[in-house]
């Protein structure tokens, strides 16, 4: 017997492994991807999942790749500011601060800290049964604890938890890219407009990694993302064009989410995790460090999978609605909007240390003791 089988090499199925492993379970992870994908956009690592990386005993390599520094904010699309806080303060409230990477190095983190043959690449799952019995077509395993972390579109979701409604479309999409870091400051930031969103961050290893999101039909592409991202960025403030214009791929996804999150989060001997259990808006950027802190709550409560829900539905619900509310807010258009600005402006002026107080509980998280 097996004594756990992880569906999925993602950031939360080899962080839900290396947790595992961590605490004497064997462990399988099968991925029916023949490698690792070495493409992706960045993501933030924050506090709260940088605890988690910790516990796993990979937060210094993590560290070692970026952190935000200075100044970030929300801007207008002419540049000007509407709110800013500082990284530095921000590290001071957290303790931590936010790493930003590039989604394959955290995944080359985790996947290299597992025990030798742990990741069994181009293993498709075909069937799992809440008793822990998995099937692939190279045979059947048994486990005594199957973790699906198969992603938005979890198979293992629609089977054993038919009664969760399938993810639901957000009301906008998304573009991702990379490009070398430009010359002169660069100002990381999200600029809000007309109910669009463009982010630029910095990476450790001198590129920058850019994101945006408008409102559009699902399942739409264009022929070049590349020009209609500039049609909808077109007279924006610098240096968006100018990275719009340098950019290689452009990946597109249609923004979806589970809403409402699922009431539980295990059935059986199967427990979802990340994007599975709870795929959210991406607006807090705490999709995958909600993953990293269910990983480290699994293992915690590997021998008992209600405690492992009790603990992770009501915090993976209420950081889904909280990024739903900033996916509302960023949407806003004409006076709506002018009024957001003229708020968020205002709590600004009354103290960083206000808009940080928001995030509380979110990034105090710790993982259990």
């Amino acid at each position: 017997m097996a004594d756990a089988v992880v569906v999925g090499a993602g950031i939360g199925g080899l962080a839900a492994a290396l947790a595992l492993q961590r605490r004497g379970w064997s462990v399988t992870v099968l991925e029916r991807a023949a490698a690792l994908e070495d493409v992706g956009a960045g993501l933030a690592v924050a506090p709260n999942a940088l605890r988690a990386l910790d516990h796993l005993g990979v937060g210094g390599p993590v560290r070692s790749l970026a952190a935000l520094q200075g100044t970030a904010g929300v801007r207008r699309p002419d540049g000007r500011w509407i709110a800013r806080t500082d990284a530095a303060a921000a590290e001071r409230r957290f303790g931590e601060p936010t790493i930003v990477v590039h989604r394959p190095a955290l995944v080359r983190v985790l996947a290299d800290a597992l025990a030798p043959g742990t990741l069994r690449l181009g293993r498709a799952v075909s069937d799992v049964s809440a008793d822990g019995t998995v099937v692939t077509a190279d045979g059947t395993l048994t486990a005594g604890l199957v973790v699906a972390a198969d992603g938005l579109r979890s198979a293992v979701r629609q089977k054993l938890f038919p009664q969760v409604a399938p993810p639901v479309y957000a009301g906008v999409t998304s573009w991702r890219l990379i490009v070398g870091r430009p010359a002169g400051e660069l100002k990381l930031s999200e600029t809000w407009g007309d109910g669009k969103v463009f982010g630029v961050v910095a990476l450790g290893d001198g590129r920058v990694y850019c994101y945006a999101t408008a409102p559009a039909p699902p399942q739409q592409t264009a022929a070049d993302e590349r020009a209609e991202l500039a049609r909808h960025f077109a007279g924006w403030h610098a240096p968006i064009p100018a990275l719009i214009e340098a950019a290689g791929d452009v990946i597109r996804t249609d923004i979806r989410c589970l809403d409402p999150t699922p009431p539980t989060f295990h059935r059986g001997r199967v427990a979802l995790l990340g994007d599975a259990a709870h795929a959210m808006t991406p607006n807090l950027g705490q999709g995958a460090c909600q993953a990293l802190e269910d990983a480290v709550v699994l293992a915690t409560h590997a021998g008992s999978l209600d405690r492992y829900s009790a603990e992770r539905v009501p915090r993976t619900s209420a950081v889904a609605a909280a990024s739903r509310r900033i996916a509302h807010l960023a949407g806003l258009h004409g006076p709506a909007a002018a009024l957001r600005n003229a708020g968020m402006a205002l709590a600004g002026k009354l103290g960083p240390s206000l808009v940080l107080r928001q995030m509380d509980p979110v990034l105090t998280w710790r993982p259990p003791t």
